[in-house]
């Protein structure tokens, strides 16, 4: 007799100064199962984010004690992979792209519909813990020396951890486990970042940079990550 699964909970950290906002998102995402626990600052968003357990974190720029770009940025130097969504006034460009250097795993800007958010945040959490395609089991995928585990999402070149964020791994695994196929930017960022992202293509460069950072690889005579002028970016097999 085959019994009803209930759906997923979620449980997310809201770090925004304005209550009110906190409120308002509080109420709309607890009709799809998604409960928001809050901090008020910096500091104390901080504290919440290290000690607590959530499934995903939005974060305003913009806040007293510490502003979000420092939070983000001590998050991920303690490597946590935590999905963060920025949301923000700040609708600049460059605010994205540095968003999306230091870790975050989208970008929403504070004229955001409640249905929007929704939908982004949902796009994060389905996209936080790859699974092999079957869909059973998380698979370890070992190409050369590099072993990617899904598991833990921890990334090892010759038994070093690279120390990758969470969206580095997510585009190093879909690129490898893809390898000889060219990927445009476009595909890159619909099959990584979601189909939700609304910055621009520079940011799948900004990461491809850091994943060449970190394994030492020559884009001029690349051993892993080759481009393909004009048309996007392939995983050498």
């Amino acid at each position: 007799m085959s019994q009803d699964t209930a759906p997923q909970k979620y449980v997310i950290l809201i770090i925004d100064d304005d209550r009110k906002l906190c409120s308002l998102v509080r109420d709309y995402l607890s009709g799809y199962q998604i409960d928001c626990d809050f901090a008020h600052d910096g500091t104390e968003g901080l504290t919440k984010a290290v000690e607590g357990v959530y499934d995903a974190i939005l974060l305003d720029l913009m806040l007293p004690g510490m502003d979000g770009l420092e939070l983000l940025r001590q998050l991920r130097e303690r490597r946590m992979d935590t999905p963060v969504i920025i949301i923000s006034a700040q609708t600049d460009v460059s605010d994205r792209i540095v968003g999306l250097e230091m870790g975050a795993d989208d970008y929403v800007p504070k004229t955001f519909s409640p249905r929007e958010l929704l939908a982004r945040l949902r796009a994060v959490l389905r996209r936080r813990t790859p699974v092999s395609p079957g869909g059973g089991q998380p698979a370890t995928l070992s190409i050369q020396g590099l072993t990617l585990n899904t598991y833990n999402m921890r990334a090892e070149l010759n038994g070093v951890d690279l120390e990758l964020s969470a969206l580095e791994f997510r585009l190093l695994y879909f690129l490898a486990s893809h390898a000889g196929q060219l990927f445009s930017r476009e595909r890159l960022i619909e099959e990584v970042f979601g189909r939700w992202y609304s910055g621009t293509d520079r940011a799948v460069d900004i990461h491809i940079s850091a994943l060449r950072k970190k394994l030492d690889d020559n884009p001029r005579q690349s051993n892993w990550i080759k481009t393909v002028r004009g048309n996007g970016y392939m995983f050498i097999r």
